[in-house]
């Protein structure tokens, strides 16, 4: 007996499991629930120039999308994921809210970008400057400050005229942000915002102001409420599909293959584990397709389980040696195993790039499945089991369900 090896073994296989014990609690209460899980709503809108001759530009589409997800931020929604599609439509997916009617009023709502006097008389609109025209300059002295551009110079010399010696509020509905003095009537088809910005500082009130100067209409197409209680049961009914599942497919592992099935079972549990880590990491939203595609992960990866043993067991009944079929049986199952995933992988390709929405998560938990599974159920299993096997404790062709009987003689 090799004890070296059997003690590496046992240790990895101790660390692992109290590694996945001690933070599978943790992973598990911070993943994220999409609408389906949580109960929520989704919208479809479709968008709309405000004035006759303009157009939905996908610069325009992308920063309406910005406008609507800081305002449901600021509503105290919880992560709410606002995707522009196609020319002119925007989905909106807003989970655990309870104030439905509220949301959608305000969320639906255009930025209105207003500059103000003292009395709180609008002066200009967002309208009266160019989309996008808000930018970070730099004055003489190398200090950054705001430029917008107008649409009508004339309109924007009558109002600094007015204005001259006072304070022109700059407010995104009803929030200041930034009150600059008008020291003189400003003869120029751009505005300067002066003050002590740092550079950070002056792109975010020029992205602010680009939001708030969007003349774009949202319509209402479609709309999609989930219950609180139906979300919580399809979650608890996909939770118990999954577990259930995963308990037959360990017991047909073990009883099929022995020793090598109780390694797949290992490594099945530790590719779940790593999945839940992967999603904490890159702060995914967990969905009820996501969870499909975690399910077949589950699939793929005991598939490659299968071919590997199988062929493994081939070698044995042919009359090798067990080192000698782990080795032939590793080998020529690595190609079969590998075109499978990397023909999932294109495919799921695909998919995330011509879909939206659910299936772009379905596509990319399926893709980061393969990756993990190929980890979990190829790599790490495959150096499990030479570490028992030249181990020299199991030996007997019964421990990787062969029977003797079937053993031909070389």
């Amino acid at each position: 007996m090799n004890v070296k090896r059997i003690s590496a073994f046992f240790i990895t296989v101790i660390v692992t499991l109290a590694v996945i014990a001690t933070t599978s609690p943790g992973l598990l209460g911070k993943i994220k629930l999409g609408l389906d899980l949580k109960g929520g709503f989704e919208i479809l809108y479709v968008a709309e120039p405000f004035t006759a001759g303009q157009k939905v530009t996908p610069a325009t589409l992308k920063k309406a999308a910005e406008s609507i997800a800081q305002r449901a931020d600021k509503l105290g929604v919880a992560e709410p994921e606002v995707l522009a599609e196609g020319e002119n439509r925007i989905r909106v997916r807003l989970a655990g809210v309870q104030n439905e009617d509220e949301v959608r009023q305000k969320i639906g709502k255009p930025s209105s970008l207003t500059f103000r006097d003292p009395d709180g008389n609008n002066m200009l609109i967002g309208t009266d400057f160019v989309e996008g025209g808000a930018s970070v300059g730099y004055d003489q002295t190398n200090q950054p400050v705001v430029q917008i551009k107008l649409k009508d110079r004339s309109k924007f010399k009558d109002v600094t005229t007015k204005m001259v010696g006072k304070p022109l509020s700059i407010f995104l509905d009803e929030e200041k942000l930034s009150s600059p003095m008008v020291n003189t009537p400003i003869d120029s088809d751009v505005a300067t915002i002066t003050g002590s910005f740092k550079f950070e500082e002056a792109q975010k009130l020029a992205d602010t102001i680009n939001l708030g100067a969007l003349p774009l209409k949202l319509t209402e197409k479609y709309t999609q409420v989930v219950g609180a209680s139906l979300g919580q049961m399809s979650l608890e009914q996909t939770i118990r599909a999954g577990i259930i599942a995963s308990v037959i497919i360990l017991v047909f592992m073990i009883l099929l293959y022995r020793l090598p099935g109780i390694i797949a079972a290992f490594t099945l549990i530790t590719y779940t584990w790593l999945l839940l880590v992967l999603f904490d990491w890159i702060n995914a939203t967990l969905t009820l397709p996501g969870i499909a595609a975690l399910v077949l992960g589950i699939g793929m990866a005991v598939d490659a389980n299968i071919i590997t043993y199988e062929r493994i067991k081939e070698e044995i009944r042919s009359g090798k040696s067990i080192p000698s079929s782990l080795k032939a049986g590793s080998k020529a199952s690595f190609r079969t195993i590998m075109d499978a995933n990397i023909t999932n992988i294109i495919s799921s390709l695909v998919l995330y790039y011509i879909g939206n929405g659910a299936i772009k998560g379905f596509a990319l938990t399926t893709m980061l499945s393969i990756v993990v599974s190929i980890l979990t159920n190829v790599f790490f299993s495959r150096f499990l089991i030479h570490l028992l096997i030249k181990g020299n404790v199991f030996k007997k062709p019964g421990y990787f369900g062969v029977k003797e009987a079937d053993i031909r003689e070389l």
